[in-house]
């Protein structure tokens, strides 16, 4: 069946999963799961261990884990993010639908989870397809100015060829762009994942596989996200204490 829906928003049961009265629960999970990431433990053993303790369910668990990463491993990603002003004069790359189903997540009222890391990450799944909604534009614009007010020598989105409508996409991208004062690219490529995680470029994502490979990434999305849409409902899940 088709995707018709007009926005990036909110799953119906949002609004419970991730209420205030959840957001404890999921804080606790978030530290526990990292807990035992920064221990070695296995990934997958780990979430699940965590999840049937604290009866979260699978839309939860998986906040917890985009949220969630060991210690080595945030080390790592602070160590390697640069700052907007360190942008300047250097090529970007963008992680194209990363960045951009964050902002039309936040346009719309998605929830927005921050992990440990500072990224900003939405709930959305595209399961090999993409199709365009209301916030896709404004979207667009919003990347734009933000990378504009980088002023990186170029600016290339990477964005998945096997992902349907990602011609489409490119297209409408070219189309933002062409009146843009910096260098605007888009290449359509069979999988942006590896060029992004060995590029020697600055890198804009919140792509966990990258952030451990790349050597320099921006929080791009959520800068812009801080800069333009202050209406987006953005739920801080790393402030979890351990159990007295």
């Amino acid at each position: 069946m088709p995707d018709r829906r007009r926005h990036r928003g909110p799953h119906p049961r949002d609004r419970v999963l991730f209420s205030s009265q959840a957001v404890p629960l999921l804080r606790r999970a978030v530290f526990e799961f990292s807990w035992l990431l920064s221990r070695g433990y296995p990934c997958e053993s780990s979430l699940l261990l965590v999840g049937n303790h604290h009866q979260l369910t699978e839309r939860q668990r998986t906040a917890v884990l985009r949220c969630s990463c060991s210690d080595q491993a945030l080390a790592g990603r602070l160590a390697r993010q640069v700052s907007p002003a360190d942008c300047a004069g250097r090529p970007l790359l963008l992680d194209g639908y990363n960045v951009l189903t964050t902002l039309e997540a936040a346009l719309a009222r998605g929830f927005l989870i921050r992990g440990r890391d500072g990224c900003l990450r939405d709930m959305a799944s595209m399961h090999g397809t993409w199709h365009g909604v209301d916030e896709t534009l404004p979207a667009l614009e919003i990347a734009a100015r933000a990378t504009q007010h980088l002023k990186p020598s170029r600016c290339v989105w990477y964005l998945d060829r096997p992902v349907s409508n990602s011609g489409r996409l490119a297209r409408r991208l070219r189309e933002v762009g062409k009146d843009l004062t910096s260098t605007w690219e888009v290449e359509l490529v069979p999988d942006p994942d590896p060029l992004l995680a060995r590029s020697t470029c600055v890198v804009a994502t919140a792509d966990s596989a990258i952030l451990d490979r790349c050597q320099a990434w921006l929080n791009l999305a959520s800068l812009a996200v801080t800069r333009e849409i202050p209406e987006a409902r953005i739920l801080d899940l790393t402030k979890a204490e351990p159990e007295p």
